[in-house]
């Protein structure tokens, strides 16, 4: 991408003693709940007061937004608190409707990035326009769809740009609502570390208690900014109610998080060295969980031992695979001695499940 540095400008520009904040409602539900909770968030780190005014559902019948009407309430929430505004667009009308309403930031959904033609269309239609626009990555881990969505926005002269990490969705259930793939983001920031990146901890998680861990490892990992979404009375909001906090929360959860600057050679040191950790803690929770799956197989197998009263070890099995990942490792770069030590550790629980299986 042409122009990478002219993506940060804007956010220079602000001049922001904290990472940007986006936070609001997932929806915009009545005239009263948007001006109460922008009111409330007037005086905090928020930037921006995002609210959803279209909402893409995954299955009809569930509350899918206001409308245009809810537009005109965020016009209220600029003229009576003087913060600036955001909501998602997915077509030509919404962004026509936006702009009328001059709101400040868009993003683009999730479900519109997956598609070209979508993006295009918001493309074509945002063509030149001075206002802030932000991508959210597309439903499935997919880098290169990610960044084609900046790639078409960015041929259309907006100048404005940055993404949105919201995690990537999974037909296995894990803690997370969207996992993270923490390294599909870190690969993009490698690659384009001028193209503002913003974490959406709401979407990753789905439960507002984890919120603040993830905004911690985002903002540990240098990303640019924070959206949360947030509501007066999260237990009663129209949509995606688990993952919202209250204003309170979230001015206690800016407080809390530990925000680390570059301000000279050792700050620089130490923001390079916490990402790097960062970086590191996201890969061992992912060994921790890889190696739970591998468990459960182990369970499994097992079960069949024990139907069929076979031993619970089976050495011609076990010495192909240590050969096999004594290769494998000397491709990664780890030592015979290494891979012997963790492929024996891991092989002797692998026997203890099976056994505990069987015993049981």
């Amino acid at each position: 991408m042409e122009n990478n540095k002219q993506m940060r400008k804007w956010l220079d520009d602000m001049n922001l003693p904290h990472p940007l904040v986006i936070a609001g409602p997932c929806s915009a539900e009545t005239e009263d709940q948007v001006l109460k909770i922008a009111h409330d968030l007037k005086d905090t780190d928020v930037n921006y007061y995002r609210a959803g005014i279209w909402k893409p559902r995954t299955r009809p019948g569930n509350f899918e937004g206001v409308g245009a009407i809810g537009l005109k309430w965020l016009q209220k929430v600029k003229e009576e608190t003087g913060l600036k505004t955001a909501t998602e667009v997915a077509n030509r009308n919404h962004v026509d409707l936006a702009l009328e309403h001059d709101v400040d930031l868009l993003w683009i959904g999730a479900r519109s990035t997956v598609s070209p033609f979508i993006v295009q269309e918001i493309a074509d239609a945002l063509e030149g326009t001075d206002k802030i626009v932000l991508i959210k990555n597309p439903v499935n881990p997919d880098l290169s769809l990610w960044l084609g969505a900046v790639e078409r926005l960015a041929s259309s002269n907006i100048k404005k740009l940055g993404v949105i990490h919201r995690g990537f969705s999974t037909y296995e259930k894990t803690k997370y609502r969207n996992i993270p793939e923490w390294q599909l983001a870190i690969e993009l920031q490698s690659k384009f570390p001028d193209l503002p990146i913003i974490n959406d901890p709401s979407h990753i998680t789905g439960k507002r208690d984890m919120i603040f861990d993830v905004s911690q490892t985002a903002l540990d990992l240098n990303f640019d900014g924070l959206m949360i979404e947030t509501h007066h009375d999260p237990d009663s909001a129209w949509s995606d109610a688990a993952q919202q906090v209250t204003p309170s929360r979230l001015v206690q959860i800016m407080q809390d998080l530990r925000i680390r600057k570059e301000t000279d050679a050792e700050a620089e040191y130490n923001s390079k060295l916490s990402n790097l950790r960062a970086q590191i803690d996201v890969i061992d929770n992912q060994l921790i969980d890889i190696l739970g799956k591998r468990m459960k197989v182990s369970d499994g197998i097992g079960e069949l031992k024990k139907q069929k009263n076979v031993a619970v070890l089976q050495t011609n099995r076990w010495n192909a695979i240590l050969g096999k990942m004594i290769l494998e490792g000397e491709s990664k770069g780890l030592s015979e001695e290494f891979v012997l030590r963790m492929f024996k550790a891991i092989h002797q629980e692998s026997i203890n499940h099976q056994e505990k299986v069987i015993n049981a």
